[in-house]
């Protein structure tokens, strides 16, 4: 009569051969089965992980891919794979969020990095947007570092003053005359952000009550909306109460968005533009981390056409065999 071991015994190897592998008994250790690949044994096909490399799980985030911190994605992903970085601005407003070395460690070791260290500087450093755009030629309002340490530019108003790394419409100021530059200086001057990085002054684009908001996703314009602001506010942004509306993007501000996203590198950008005279568009602001929902759906569900343009991923080669060759399995 079979004990319980040999009758596991039987059916593993049954099993074993099934699915294409040799069996063989270990003559130094006879209790011993060694499981080699034939010709018919499977592999199993590795295939790249995509991730979302943010400290923040929002709804944008999770619906672009599995979301993981900087540290968890440097000790999971590996050669092959792709990462999405989506660090936002501190909401201090004096920098990045931690992590952007971790992007550049990722790429040293084979990992896809979209929206890589760089790009996400260019998008949240506003000093190293506008320098970018000047580069390449894209419309956008004439910019100037004011700071502490800095003599006071020349730019008269109407003008505007904002954080170097800002968002949400956060100590973004108008000034529409002198008397205004200086209490806003002032002001600023209590701002431990302002100490630390220094504010931009911007020459004022007549604002127009809404802007528009253009998702571009490696040279694709796949999302957008106009934002139009609050009653008595001229900013446009949601976190100060503007409503998104949709819209059908003109050509021209199509391009000019795809212009702005190609002067960062960028992979998944938000570009803020407003209309200017004779038909043209000026840019206002990029957003390497920009939050977006489906209100921004064109032709069809902004989340799926996102996905789609980053669609890098190809079969790797396969990482793991079934089993090495050798393995001892059962003893």
């Amino acid at each position: 009569m079979q004990s319980a071991a040999q009758r596991l015994t039987r059916t593993v190897v049954a099993a074993a051969a099934d699915r294409g592998y040799e069996v063989a008994t270990d003559l130094g250790r006879p209790r011993c089965l060694l499981f080699r690949p034939g010709a018919a044994a499977p592999t199993i096909s590795g295939m790249s992980t995509f991730a979302v490399v943010a400290h923040r799980v929002t709804p944008t985030n999770t619906r672009l891919g599995p979301v993981l911190s900087p540290a968890q994605a440097l000790a999971r992903l590996t050669r092959g794979d792709v990462a999405l970085g989506r660090l936002d601005v501190l909401e201090s407003l004096d920098g990045v969020e931690p992590g952007l070395w971790t992007l550049e460690r990722l790429a040293a070791a084979g990992v896809r990095v979209l929206n890589g260290r760089r790009t996400l500087v260019a998008a949240h450093d506003k000093l190293a947007t506008a320098a970018a755009l000047y580069a390449a030629g894209v419309p956008h309002p004439r910019t100037v570092h004011v700071a502490p340490w800095l003599p006071l530019p020349e730019l008269p108003p109407p003008l505007v003053f904002k954080p170097r790394f800002g968002s949400w419409g956060r100590d973004v100021v108008r000034c529409d005359d002198d008397a205004a530059v200086l209490r806003t200086l002032e002001e600023l001057a209590s701002r431990p952000w302002f100490d630390a990085t220094g504010a931009l002054a911007q020459r004022l684009v007549t604002p127009r009550g809404y802007d528009l908001r253009l998702l571009v996703a490696r040279g694709r314009v796949v999302g957008a909306v106009r934002r139009v602001a609050a009653p008595g506010e001229w900013r446009t942004n949601v976190a100060l109460g503007a409503r998104r509306e949709p819209v059908s993007p003109p050509p021209e501000a199509q391009a000019v968005a795809l212009a702005a996203a190609a002067a960062i590198d960028g992979d998944l950008v938000g570009v803020d533009l407003v209309p200017a005279d004779l038909g043209t568009c000026v840019v206002l602001e990029l957003n390497g981390a920009v939050d977006f929902s489906t209100a921004y759906s064109l032709d069809g569900d902004v989340f799926a056409a996102a996905v789609e343009a980053l669609r890098v991923l190809e079969e790797a080669p396969a990482r793991l065999a079934a089993e090495p060759a050798g393995l001892d399995v059962l003893a």
